[in-house]
């Protein structure tokens, strides 16, 4: 039997831009909330080139490869293909959320809003062109898909939150209309909801002529895509709302001073709904610092388990060469078999990868003696404070080693992995 999940509410990306931030700095934030015993691990996939008709084969669907590839890193749900949030080695950053509206939702299986993530950022050396990459894919393959393991259902259009060092862009979708806006300073944040109004920089061609055909747009009155295209009076709507604005009083509290470490403490806030617990939670975060000057590395800071408040960003640095993240790398057991398109699967395998293990271990030791919670609590903190310095160090004398950010990531899930000893 399916299961149908009516009400999630869950995700929040973050974006802040001079001068708003400190420094000439860009800082990206998201928490991805999924089902709680869900493992999100972060993984690294390399610069490539295909051969012309050569397919990718996408969670659900395979479709056309593109002669190059970039590097990227995800975070991302082991099960799938896509990712919830990630950067490239241009410093585009994407993060994705659940959104639905008038339109409903279609059940066939198409591209997932995770697989147009990670195929933004594969494909996209700038924010506004991720834009064009991904509503490209969306008028040719669609949106839709189960996005649970489980025999749960849950299906949603898209929104996305897409920066690079110069500016950002929301990008929100309904079936395959959409509406874009240009964000190039101060501070914006999307969570569960349409929030793209009057300021619309790019559209659907047929966005408005769609909305009029179905009686949801008068064509006289100014167009207001949020308003057009979303539900009204919804308990749904109510909460994300509610989320959606709690997390911009965040940012605009803090507007002239944030910094990752400012992001950090956003993603980790628990009164306003923003770090989720529950059935729903936060299972993996990111905060990135994308400086203006190109010369000047972007740095991109991952937990790869849940919970922010009581887990390490830990930093990662594209150059050269880098390895596969073994430690945060889940086991591989496959999708879904792709003809007969059911699980291989009984029961969902066990996907945790070590950093998971040894963390999931830590938390029961630490609520079984509040006493050793609070001395790891104080270790992991002082583990990512370093960190944190030392990335500080590297923007501001320019003294970037490619050996160090080789091993940077791996290097600090180990030692995460000791401070749980």
């Amino acid at each position: 039997m399916t299961h149908r999940i009516t009400d999630p509410s869950s995700c929040d990306t973050f974006v802040a831009l001079p001068p708003a931030t400190l420094g000439n700095r860009t800082i990206f934030g998201k928490n991805s909330d999924r089902p709680s015993d869900e493992v999100q691990e972060i993984v690294y996939f390399p610069a490539a080139t295909y051969n012309p008709g050569e397919k990718v084969e996408c969670t659900y669907m395979a479709i056309e490869q593109v002669p190059e590839t970039y590097a990227v890193v995800l975070s991302r749900p082991s099960w799938l293909w896509g990712a919830e949030m990630g950067a490239n080695e241009h410093g585009v950053c994407i993060g994705n959320e659940a959104v639905w509206g008038k339109e409903e939702v279609c059940d066939d299986e198409a591209l997932l809003g995770m697989d147009l993530v990670r195929l933004g950022l594969e494909r996209a050396d700038t924010a506004e062109k991720a834009v064009s990459v991904i509503v490209d894919l969306l008028g040719k393959y669609g949106q839709g898909g189960n996005c649970m393991e489980s025999h749960m259902t849950l299906k949603y259009h898209n929104s996305f939150l897409i920066a690079d060092r110069k500016e950002a862009w929301i990008l929100e979708t309904s079936g395959k209309h959409w509406a874009a806006e240009r964000v190039e300073e101060g501070v914006r944040n999307i969570s569960n909801q349409l929030s793209i109004t009057t300021k619309i920089d790019r559209e659907h061609p047929d966005v408005r002529s769609y909305a009029a055909s179905r009686g949801w747009w008068d064509g006289k009155k100014e167009f207001d895509f949020a308003a057009t295209y979303s539900y009204v009076n919804t308990a749904r709507m109510t909460t994300t709302r509610g989320r959606f604005c709690e997390g911009y009083k965040l940012l605009k509290k803090h507007t002239g001073n944030i910094t990752a470490e400012t992001m950090m403490a956003i993603l980790r806030d628990k009164e306003s709904g923003i770090n989720m617990e529950g059935g729903f939670m936060t299972t993996g975060s990111m905060v990135s610092i994308l400086p203006q000057e190109p010369h000047l590395p972007c740095i991109h800071f991952f937990t790869g388990t849940p919970d922010p408040d009581r887990s390490v960003f830990k930093p990662f640095i594209f150059v050269p060469n880098i390895t596969e993240l073994l430690k945060t790398s889940s086991p591989v057991f496959g999708l879904e078999d792709p003809v007969k398109k059911q699980p291989r699967f009984q029961t969902k395998p066990d996907r945790r990868h070590e950093l998971y293990r040894k963390h999931e271990s830590a938390l029961v030791m630490m609520e079984s003696s509040k006493e050793k919670g609070e001395r790891m609590m104080e270790n992991l903190r002082k583990l990512e404070k370093e960190k944190i310095n030392e990335m500080e160090h590297i923007l501001q004398n320019e003294c970037l080693l490619p050996d160090q950010a080789l091993t940077l990531f791996s290097n600090s899930v180990e030692e995460e992995i000791c401070a749980y000893t």
